[in-house]
């Protein structure tokens, strides 16, 4: 665990995030006393469940037909 002071956490804030991403808790001091701990995030694991909206959601059995021609010439501009 390292400890630093303010001016020195703004001028090296780059490399304070990187070490502490790579596991490192560092202490911000103001004035010596400590004010703030920076500590690495815990990495959530997201499990993902296949078909979790089956039933839930409905595609019309038209969905990729073509476009009237108002429509498309709305989107041309014409």
């Amino acid at each position: 665990m390292r400890t630093v002071n303010i001016h020195e956490a703004k001028t090296q804030f780059s490399r304070l995030v990187d070490a502490a991403a790579g596991g490192e808790e560092i202490i911000i001091a103001k004035a010596g006393k400590p004010a703030a701990r920076l500590v690495p995030m815990e990495r959530v694991k997201v499990t993902r469940r296949f078909g979790g909206l089956k039933g839930k959601i409905r595609i019309a059995d038209d969905f990729d037909a073509p476009l009237p021609d108002d429509v498309v010439a709305a989107f041309e501009g014409r």
